[in-house]
């Protein structure tokens, strides 16, 4: 069973994209040697990775290619794609078919990439196992939140936390299951 992961950067004011959805104010620490903590390694990890039709767009405007060839990858959107970037298959939003498929893969982790919007799908439904933030020493003053507001809350556990190079904070939270009655339970 594979383990669903999120794995992000957000400025010190909770933003993963700036108003314009830039992320220039991200982008600038690219070369920051991250150690243990790298996304090199990360990828290495992940078997599969899922995203929803904002992010892919957002990467086909990068100028990047399309990144994830070693995964397989799903993209939740209602719309076609024209001339797709990449490697990919589409799926509808059905959040617990997703989830059920998702947690079907043994080829290696599956990383929920980009916005806290399919993030927050996956953790109401106690989907999301665990969530990797990087702290940026940037203020970015208003733009996408990391999870923007939609009136769920849920309590996380926060597993380890380390300072990184140029000011970095990383923070490895881990949920807990969800019990029948809607709250967490004990691991």
């Amino acid at each position: 069973m594979a383990t669903i992961r999120g794995y992000m950067g957000v400025s010190v004011d909770g933003y993963i994209a700036a108003a314009d959805g830039g992320i220039d104010w991200l982008r600038k620490y690219d070369a920051v040697d991250l150690g243990a903590r790298a996304y090199d390694r990360f990828i290495g990890e992940i078997g599969t990775v899922v995203m929803g039709r904002a992010t892919y767009d957002a990467i086909t405007t990068l100028g990047i290619g399309w990144p994830y060839g070693e995964q397989r990858a799903l993209v939740v959107t209602s719309r076609p794609l024209e001339d797709p970037i990449g490697q990919l298959e589409l799926r509808g939003g059905d959040i617990a078919v997703l989830v059920a498929e998702c947690r079907s893969f043994t080829d290696g982790d599956v990383w929920v990439v980009g916005g806290g919007r399919l993030q927050q799908a996956f953790i109401e439904r106690g989907a999301l196992d665990r969530l990797e933030l990087f702290v940026v020493p940037e203020i970015v003053g208003g733009g996408h939140p990391t999870f923007p507001p939609n009136g769920f809350a849920r309590s996380v556990r926060l597993a380890a936390a380390e300072p990184l190079a140029a000011g970095i904070v990383w923070l490895d939270y881990r949920f807990d299951p969800i019990t029948p009655h809607g709250g967490a339970g004990s691991p």
